[in-house]
């Protein structure tokens, strides 16, 4: 099996350096890749890209993600997030290849407090979502053979992350104050990552049935919180991991969202129903504690 990754060494692409490695051989690309074009924004060398190498399986992890400059930049982000998938799907199908792809749950309206399906109607509240659902529609139009897999509140040990700076806060200020009327499920990179070289394997190996498990999948670690649920967990955490760690915050202080006004609005309920990737695939998704508790212990 030939493997062309997109978007290498962002947080997902370089838990899928790991994960997709020994399933055969993986091409990994960025955007600064000389040899092959890894830049999402250049979508004829894009496409001459998969042309040349013939993958089986394109993994697109790359996008843009920066959801509130996205209001200020959306023909970008459309080039990235739309554009560039529908190109990714239309050089998958003529290959008779496999595009996986990964979207988000900014693309539901956020309202009411139930988890969301995957057929539930989408309603986007900003820009990025609004890309992010064409891309979808793109892909599910064009490439008969697609995984796109929908996460949310996605961290990882590399880089920076809301548990981090979290923790950072904490040791700077006296009182912190985090929203807490969001409420999603802290997903690792690595979580996403595992998931995905497992659902590959399994539509290789399956070929005969491997058309009915194209579609589209919602995949977050199991339970919800909010953000203000969150920070106290990992605070605790660092806490009975590091008795020396020093915090200085004696208060960790509720918020509305509407405390922190952003360019972009984002949805207060992003609880992703994982079922069908579990019924489908064979898989149980841990809760998001134990995700969050492995990368403190990485990065403490």
């Amino acid at each position: 099996m030939k493997i062309l990754l997109l978007g290498k060494n962002g947080q997902v692409g370089w838990e899928l350096q790991r994960s997709l490695a020994p399933l055969g051989d993986l091409i990994a690309l960025d955007r600064h890749s000389s040899q092959f074009c890894g830049d999402l924004s250049r979508l004829d060398d894009l496409a001459d890209t998969v042309r040349t190498i013939q993958p089986d399986v394109i993994v697109n992890a790359a996008a843009y993600t920066a959801v509130d400059k996205a209001e200020s930049e959306p023909e970008l982000a459309h080039k990235l997030n739309a554009l560039a998938p529908e190109v990714l799907a239309r050089e998958a199908t003529q290959l008779g290849a496999w595009l996986v792809h990964y979207s988000t749950d900014y693309v539901f309206g956020g309202g009411g407090d139930q988890p969301w399906r995957e057929d539930d109607p989408t309603f986007p509240l900003n820009a990025y979502g609004q890309t992010k659902l064409l891309g979808e529609h793109m892909i599910d139009w064009i490439c008969p053979r697609h995984l796109i897999f929908r996460t949310s509140w996605v961290y990882a040990a590399r880089g920076g992350n809301f548990p981090k700076t979290m923790l950072r806060l904490a040791q700077e200020r006296e009182q912190l104050t985090v929203i807490n009327d969001q409420f999603g499920a802290p997903t690792g990179a690595e979580l996403i990552a595992d998931v995905s070289a497992h659902a590959i394997r399994q539509v290789f190996k399956n070929k005969a049935e491997a058309k009915a498990l194209a579609g589209t999948y919602h995949l977050a670690a199991s339970g919800c919180a909010t953000w203000f649920e969150y920070a106290n967990h990992v605070i605790a955490q660092a806490q009975q991991m590091q008795p020396a760690i020093k915090i200085k915050a004696t208060e960790v202080k509720p918020v509305p969202s509407s405390a922190f006004p952003t360019p972009a609005t984002r949805p207060l309920n992003s609880r992703l129903d994982t079922r069908k990737l579990q019924a489908t695939f064979g898989l149980t998704l841990p809760a998001w504690q134990l995700g969050v508790d492995r990368m403190l212990a990485e990065v403490l």
